[in-house]
């Protein structure tokens, strides 16, 4: 936007709610605003995974408040708004919850409007309604409640008595709702009591709400101050005040899952940890994405001329071989840049460790001829035996860290294969400090390996990240490995290994790694 005063461009900030703690619970607007601005500034209670939607380059400012200390004074945060929309720079404000509900959100808005800078007010689902449901409280009820009422408990008992009128709200609707509260949820209890409510009026305190460290008391108004004071009960966290409170019993879904209670380090590359994350949030688990790998053509000339090589020979191929998924894009992707069209390699079969490997195939119209019952390289010849002859060439499109098994026995048997680096494996760039810090604080329960590489990049990783002894980082965490070979670089490296499927698919692993959560709860 340019003012016709100066001729200067201007910015534009979104207002955005990003939801109550659950990244995938925000808006699909204002997901597009993440993704679209060149600043975003954010508080604690928005979910910092949705920072890995923002652009490449997009600047980051941190203005959380903590109920010690504040990092920012809400006139500064105001005042930075407006300043870094002159700059020109489009600005998403992400808040937690909606903007709307206590957000202060008419404040920024007011000095952006008096700067004349445009704005756009971004709804998102407020944890007064959001927080209950994920505890199985539906805050209204056909038999229970009509109505609810939302209410700021974060004040001290003179401003709240001076900015809620008790003796009106007390019976204003059949459900209550006390946001930032939990300090004052003793004298909150004194004044619905004294103002008419009954003292065994049902109440609940969900804390953190829809996160992996979300956890609920309840009581009654008459008992919750002693309830919340036995849990060591600590903010942030929201108070249901009524009968629909009772509905947890039968209600309560979401801290019944599987994983609940459980983040999982993914260490996966990128690109690939989205299938394994998304199981885990489907089991009610957190999902903490780490990547210490990363793929890419490889670098080295000489690597580059043979696979040239070897694909120009495509209809000298009795067998093409894939022992990955990513064996097959690179593949396909070396065949597109070359303009090798695949038919060439007519007189091949096709063989696949792994349904995901067989899947990347089926995708581009190439059925598998062979798939080994288990999931492991060394047990794809065994499903070939009858089927491979002395003289037989094999195509071999792999990644530079390879095992030498699948050759090895190939030669053995007098076929000849033509192994080929279609992709290289290195340790990725650009670490996410949270999940680091999640690590050092004891709030990761299990952490995930797909590969071996990610066993020793992982431990790599750690000590250029600064930690001195990464072993001992881990000691006391679940260790989850995809397959045995996974599993013996890993207690090769010192780790002791907790978890391994039967199937070295991913379903497998979360299904061990499930298993293995509710024998422990139930121990």
């Amino acid at each position: 936007m340019i003012d016709l005063l100066t001729g200067k461009g201007k910015g534009k900030v979104y207002l955005v709610g990003a939801g109550p703690g659950d990244p995938k619970l925000i808006t699909v607007r204002g997901l597009e605003c993440i993704k679209s601005c060149d600043v975003i500034v954010y508080d604690r209670l928005a979910s910092p995974r949705l920072l890995r939607h923002l652009k490449p380059g997009a600047e980051k400012v941190y203005v959380g408040k903590l109920p010690d200390r504040h990092t920012m004074k809400q006139e500064d945060i105001n005042r930075l708004l407006v300043d870094l929309a002159l700059e020109g720079k489009v600005v998403t404000r992400l808040k937690g919850g909606d903007p709307t509900i206590f957000g202060r959100v008419g404040e920024e808005a007011e000095l952006l409007r008096k700067h004349d800078v445009e704005f756009e007010i971004v709804p998102g689902i407020t944890s007064a309604i959001a927080v209950p449901a994920y505890a199985g409280i539906p805050v209204t009820h056909r038999d229970l409640a009509s109505s609810v009422s939302i209410v700021t408990g974060h004040e001290s008992p003179d401003k709240l008595d001076h900015s809620i009128h008790w003796d009106k709200v007390t019976h204003a609707t059949g459900t209550l709702v006390f946001l930032m509260g939990v300090a004052k949820v003793g004298y909150i209890a004194e004044q619905l009591i004294k103002h008419g409510k009954p003292a065994d009026t049902p109440v609940a305190l969900v804390r953190w709400g829809t996160r992996v460290e979300q956890r609920t008391v309840t009581g009654t108004l008459e008992t919750i101050e002693a309830v919340v004071k036995a849990a060591d009960f600590k903010p942030p966290a929201v108070i249901v005040v009524g009968d629909v409170v009772l509905q947890r019993e039968k209600l309560n879904w979401y801290e019944r899952k599987p994983l609940f209670g459980t983040r999982v380090l993914v260490t996966r590359a990128r690109a690939q940890s989205s299938e394994l994350s998304d199981r885990i949030e489907e089991l009610g688990g957190e999902p903490c994405e780490f990547p210490v790998i990363e793929t890419r053509r490889p670098a080295d000339p000489s690597a580059v001329a043979a696979v040239e090589a070897a694909l120009g020979e495509a209809e000298q191929y009795d067998w093409l071989m894939f022992t990955s998924v990513n064996g097959v894009d690179y593949f396909f992707d070396w065949l597109k840049s070359l303009s090798i069209d695949i038919r060439r390699f007519h007189r091949a079969r096709v063989a696949a460790v792994g349904p995901k490997t067989a899947e990347a195939l089926e995708r581009r119209g190439l059925l598998v001829d062979a798939l080994p019952v288990k999931f492991q390289a060394d047990d794809l010849l065994a499903s070939l035996e009858e089927r491979l002859r002395p003289g037989q060439r094999v195509l071999l499109p792999r990644g530079d860290l390879a095992r030498e098994v699948l050759p090895r026995e190939l030669r053995a048997k007098g076929l000849h294969p033509v192994e080929i680096d279609v992709y290289e494996t290195i340790i990725a760039q650009d670490q996410d400090e949270e999940a680091l810090e999640h690590l050092r604080s004891g709030n990761v329960h299990v952490v995930t390996f797909a590969s071996s590489s990610t066993v020793t990049n992982l431990l790599e990783v750690l000590r250029r990240m600064g930690v001195e002894r990464p072993l001992e980082l881990l000691k006391g965490v679940d260790i989850a490995c995809i397959g045995p070979v996974t599993a013996q670089t890993a207690a090769e490296a010192g780790l002791t290994v907790t978890i391994q499927p039967e199937d070295a698919t991913i379903d497998g692993l979360i299904a061990a790694i499930a298993e293995s959560r509710l024998a422990r709860a139930t121990i």
